[in-house]
């Protein structure tokens, strides 16, 4: 963190932080954000279909340091939208990381980096004590992604079965009007109505 003023960990490495995994990431993800750029231009389902079709755009911006990879992500321009810190090391290493609720946006739109989504719907439950669902719609709002990423986060807080049905449905304010996909290059799928998405099956 100490080669870019403005970076922090997100993702698989945020994940560990706030203890919503078990394991132990032998990589680390830390996110410098692009520049402010245009829209992502006109959605249509044909193209949100070729896309989820094909592999996911992936970093190849990583280094080995001390037995882990540390992959270095060009995430978009939020205005920093959603951080936190936090002190490691019994408290002497302040580091800059994406907060509880953003770190759940961030690992349901990018579950390659987060140790897929068998991984991020674990998170989605060991984050129910302590993560606040009207702060997810905000941030999803403000972020204003150009696909339907809230079909995805809906889905993982339904399957949980510990989040409130007054608390999904928050997710449910949001327009659905595309059908959408649970993460990239699915082979075996079902669709769930509520949510417009399409899941690998028996997930």
């Amino acid at each position: 963190m100490s080669l870019e003023q403005d970076a922090y960990f997100s993702h698989y490495t945020a994940m560990q932080l706030h203890g919503l995994t078990e394991q132990i990431p032998k990589v680390m993800y830390l996110n410098v954000e692009q520049h402010a750029s245009g829209g992502g231009g006109q959605l249509t389902q044909e193209g949100i279909n070729r896309a989820f079709r094909g592999r996911p755009r992936v970093t190849i911006n990583t280094i080995e340091y001390e037995g882990q990879r540390v992959f270095k992500l060009n995430g978009m321009n939020t205005g920093k939208l959603g951080l936190t810190s936090m002190s490691i090391d019994n408290g002497t290493v302040p580091v800059r990381l994406t907060s509880l609720e953003r770190t759940l946006i961030d690992i349901a739109v990018r579950p390659m980096y987060a140790g897929g989504i068998s991984e991020v719907a674990k998170a989605y439950a060991a984050a129910v004590s302590t993560c606040s669902v009207n702060k997810i719609a905000a941030y999803l709002r403000k972020l204003a992604f150009t696909y339907p990423y809230h079909q995805a986060i809906g889905f993982y807080l339904e399957r949980s079965g510990m989040y409130s049905d007054e608390q999904i449905s928050l997710l449910d304010d949001f327009p659905t009007e595309f059908d959408f996909y649970l993460t990239y290059q699915m082979k075996n799928t079902e669709y769930r109505d509520r949510w417009k998405l399409f899941v690998p099956k028996g997930f």
